[in-house]
């Protein structure tokens, strides 16, 4: 099923170019006081849902979805987790120009780990790139996102597909500096979600997909998640083994080559297999809001 929010938080599962809009669905979920649940309360219902969620679907018309704003297809996920440099080829890339990387040495992922963003960086497709400081490169990075669908700690590699809730396409912003990665990729608008949550049983071979970011029309990244230097399901094993990760986490699983700078007025297109396509839009940091 492929399922969205959009128009500010309503709740729609998308079948070819129509949205139907589910939003009654949410009553299901109950209400809850304080401390809330920290963990999105859809996602960790999905299993439950999906068969009322095709019910409901299909007793309400589809709405066009060239008239519909999406918004990130997880509302409240407990951890962005991202890992770093984590196709060979982009390895490569970031070995040969350090310059880009401002002469910081770079290290492969099995020695450094992942690092985390802010989830209040997180956006969807609704919302514009907002660049932060006019002084300094900020970059586009395409990444298939995993989203986790029930409680993990220590998962074994052979297991982790289990806990995955569905897959969206992720865009890593990058503002480039000496700083901390957490630092410089966590400024608000610098995650970027969807524009669906495709779940996990209409994509068993997320391991095999195609990928590709164009800026302004012109291809920039091209890649397949073959090409990833630890897979889909070792990311949730070594992710797993430092936190227990919740329903709603969101794994960014790594970029390939081609990483480059974005601008004020680029559009950027990331497309994945079988998810579809995430546009984007990039504002200075001076664009009014």
């Amino acid at each position: 099923m492929r399922i969205c929010r959009f128009n500010q938080n309503r709740i729609g599962v998308v079948r070819e170019d129509k949205v139907h809009d589910v939003t009654a669905i949410l009553e299901r979920l109950g209400q809850y006081g304080y401390p809330l649940p920290q963990h999105d309360l859809f996602v960790a219902a999905l299993p439950e849902l999906l068969p009322e969620l095709d019910k409901l679907a299909n007793q309400v018309p589809g709405l066009p979805v060239s008239g519909i704003a999406f918004d990130a297809p997880v509302a409240n996920p407990g951890k962005l987790i991202a890992a770093p440099v984590n196709y060979k080829d982009h390895l490569k890339e970031a070995e040969e120009d350090l310059l880009q990387f401002y002469q910081q040495k770079v290290m492969q992922i099995q020695k450094i780990g992942f690092f985390l963003k802010a989830n209040s960086a997180l956006i969807g497709e609704s919302e514009a790139i907002k660049l932060r400081i006019a002084d300094r490169r900020n970059d586009h990075e395409i990444e298939l996102a995993a989203v986790i669908g029930k409680r993990a700690s220590n998962v074994p590699a052979e297991r982790a597909l289990d806990y995955v809730a569905g897959y969206s396409i992720g865009l890593d912003i990058t503002l480039r500096g000496p700083e901390e990665r957490s630092l410089r990729k966590s400024s608000d608008t610098y995650a970027v979600l969807g524009p669906v949550l495709v779940t996990a049983d209409e994509l068993p071979n997320a391991g095999e997909l195609d990928m590709h970011l164009d800026v302004n029309g012109q291809r920039r990244q091209t890649a397949n998640t073959r090409d990833l230097i630890i897979s889909i399901p070792e990311l949730i094993e070594f992710a797993s083994r430092f936190y227990t990760l919740e329903p709603g986490d969101v794994i960014y699983t790594g970029t390939p080559a081609g990483v480059a700078e974005i601008v004020d007025g680029d559009i950027i297109t990331s497309t994945v297999e079988k998810i579809g396509t995430l546009t984007s839009k990039v504002v200075g940091p001076n664009h009014a809001t």
